[in-house]
């Protein structure tokens, strides 16, 4: 009778602890469980936390060595996950949807340390807590340095615009062309970078943060509520381990010229098929081809209405100027130019020009002018862009000078 009682006393005190400290039913588990990551340079890999319990994702690290529960052991920490990489959401039932960027300060310190002797591969840990009051749990991805970046995710690591002159974008005026651009894009491992341009016209609603992640960046779920906008050109290509290419932007022309106002170019990344960084949700295989751990930037585009863009203001239309009176040029300026230029011609033939600064909007034309063999004239402004290129110009007015009698 006395062992009987030791045995149920002994199952109550067990019961409290199990209530007191409460374990998930069934550990969390990552998808994939490892990947390679190049030794110099930043990678970035999607990842999927799978079957949460009653818990929430909390702060991740990176260390050399881990103990039996998942956590980091003390002292070998290289790093914690910066906020402004932090890109994780819920997914799914029960899932999470992490977009792992490894700084590259984080792979120096893990090549350090092999090269001191100790393992090669690293962990990334994430702490789960528990919602009910459970103990913390933690689960690690390998992540395995390679020499040479072989087999390496697919994930994009920069994007900067760069128009075919080295310029940045200027303002151009309604019907005008934008120069040739394209993308400076840096990324980690090797496959199909597939995508489009789009354009944002004036009007549309503004693309939110989630509009301008790579759609690998996104859930399974989320990829195909990406706002969607005016199509420019389809791209697709394969990228060689090279690290870096420069991808053509869509022809200028077909950049719309009838609207005014921002226009904002958009590259949008799609996913793609990446064996180096499968990931499974329970159900599928996402696709992570073209993840990244940033929103793509945006070209910005202004064009000004030529409607208001220069006004010519004096002489008036078909004026008639007695040549003892001053002939004067005047017209309202406008924003965006860097000068002006005053055309003067007779029968479409150029006899008088002067370019001028952007706060010079009226000229008093030489007294030579008057003299003009022929009074028939007509003359125009044009607004020049800093490089003293055309940015638009004005009508065309006529006038005659008549001399006195």
């Amino acid at each position: 009778m006395k062992t009987i009682n030791k045995l149920i006393a002994a199952t109550i005190s067990l019961s409290s602890i199990a209530l007191i400290n409460p374990r998930p039913l069934q550990a969390a588990t990552v998808s994939p469980t490892g990947v390679n990551v190049s030794t110099f340079a930043p990678t970035t890999v999607f990842l999927t936390f799978l079957g949460l319990n009653n818990q929430i994702p909390a702060d991740a690290q990176w260390c050399g060595a881990i103990n039996a529960n998942g956590s980091c052991v003390p002292g070998t920490v290289y790093g914690r996950l910066p906020r402004r990489y932090n890109r994780g959401q819920l997914s799914g039932v029960n899932n999470y949807t992490d977009i792992m960027s490894i700084p590259a300060s984080i792979t120096r310190k893990a090549y350090q340390d092999a090269a001191r002797g100790n393992q090669a591969d690293f962990f990334y840990v994430r702490r789960l807590v528990s919602t009910n009051g459970g103990i913390d749990e933690y689960v690690a991805v390998t992540c395995r340095l390679t020499s040479s970046g072989a087999g390496v995710p697919l994930s994009i690591t920069s994007v900067r615009y760069q128009l075919a002159n080295g310029q940045t974008v200027p303002p151009i005026g309604s019907g005008e062309t934008l120069p040739r651009f394209g993308a400076n894009i840096a990324y980690n491992g090797t496959g199909r970078l597939k995508g489009r341009w789009e354009v944002v016209l004036p009007g549309d609603a503004p693309p939110t943060q989630r509009d301008l992640l790579t759609e690998a960046t996104l859930p399974l779920e989320q990829r195909g509520l990406q706002r969607r906008y005016t199509l420019l050109e389809r791209f697709d290509l394969f990228l060689q381990p090279n690290g870096k290419i420069f991808l053509p932007g869509p022809d200028p022309a077909t950049l719309p010229k009838g609207s005014k106002g921002l226009h904002q170019v958009l590259l949008r990344i799609e996913a793609t098929d990446n064996s180096a960084g499968t990931s499974f949700n329970n159900i599928s295989i996402v696709p992570t081809g073209g993840v990244a751990g940033f929103p793509m930037p945006i070209l910005r585009q202004s064009i000004v209405s030529n409607s208001q863009q220069i006004a010519l203001l004096q002489p008036d239309p078909d004026a008639q100027i007695p040549t003892e009176q001053q002939l004067r040029f005047s017209w309202k300026g406008i924003d965006g130019a860097k000068g002006y230029k005053l055309e003067v011609n007779q029968s479409n033939r150029l006899i008088f020009s002067a370019v001028l600064s952007k706060s010079t909007t009226s000229y008093l034309a030489p007294p030579w002018l008057k003299k003009t063999k022929g009074s028939d004239l007509s003359w125009k402004v044009q607004a020049l862009k800093a490089d003293g290129s055309l940015l638009t110009e004005s009508e065309t007015r006529n006038l005659q000078l008549k001399a006195k009698k």
